[in-house]
């Protein structure tokens, strides 16, 4: 069983990493390119921006550290990540699906996928959208909890939703689960202050939320087509 879960979490996790790649040099790279263009005057002279959010949920800083050089190094560098990404997804999602005792073929690993989008993904990003840099940001250490407490939180509340004998409380339970987080409220800074155009942001976060609904999607394909594949052969 772990071989086959880690040969089907390498090889989706592969595959969707290197598409997803591939489509953020056309959608969000460029708008992180222009975003740095409003952010270089201030760099010599302020402190280091705080990490934005880029399409996948990672953190990048874009501050005075090293960082690669445009062209294919970034997209090189970049690709690392989202490949790396991308295997992570595919072992949260398998695990979570072995744990629960659902079939893993391509219809609910789909399905599974997108519910992991959401708690992920859509949820936090109702608090925290994802940032470019020059954006202004609260404290890192909270938003941090913040994000995840709120997958968590909605990760729950999905499952005792959709899972359950659909009891009245529960179902309540799931509800006060799910809106808890937003009730609460992310940490944001004290002003809202930014550099970047707001079209550019409000293009960067619609397109980043997209991107990570496609490599979420893209792994539960990838997923659900080969698990069948790496099955054990039967003893002859």
């Amino acid at each position: 069983m772990l071989t086959r879960i880690l040969s089907v979490g390498l090889l989706a996790g592969l595959l969707a990493g290197l598409l997803i790649a591939a489509l953020q040099q056309v959608t969000t790279t460029p708008l992180i390119l222009a975003a740095e263009t409003f952010e270089k005057p201030a760099v010599a002279s302020a402190t280091p921006a705080p990490p934005h959010s880029h399409a996948a949920g990672t953190a990048h800083d874009h501050g005075e550290g090293w960082k690669p050089a445009d062209g294919m190094p970034r997209f090189f560098f970049t690709a690392i990540t989202t490949v790396a990404t991308a295997v992570g997804v595919a072992f949260v999602l398998m695990a979570a699906m072995v744990f629960a005792g659902a079939p893993i073929d391509e219809h609910h690993a789909l399905a599974w996928a997108i519910a992991g989008f959401v708690a992920c993904g859509l949820a936090p990003a109702a608090g925290l959208a994802p940032e470019l840099p020059g954006s202004a940001a609260g404290d890192l250490v909270g938003r941090q909890l913040w994000w995840v407490g709120t997958a968590i939180a909605t990760a729950i509340g999905l499952w005792a939703f959709l899972r359950t004998d659909h009891h009245p409380v529960v179902r309540l339970g799931a509800i006060v689960l799910l809106l808890a987080p937003h009730l609460i409220g992310a940490p944001h800074p004290h002003e809202f202050e930014s550099k970047v155009p707001a079209e550019i942001a409000a293009r960067f976060t619609a397109l980043s939320l997209v991107v990570q609904a496609l490599l979420w999607a893209l792994v539960g394909i990838g997923v659900g087509l080969l698990w069948p594949k790496f099955a054990p052969k039967p003893a002859s």
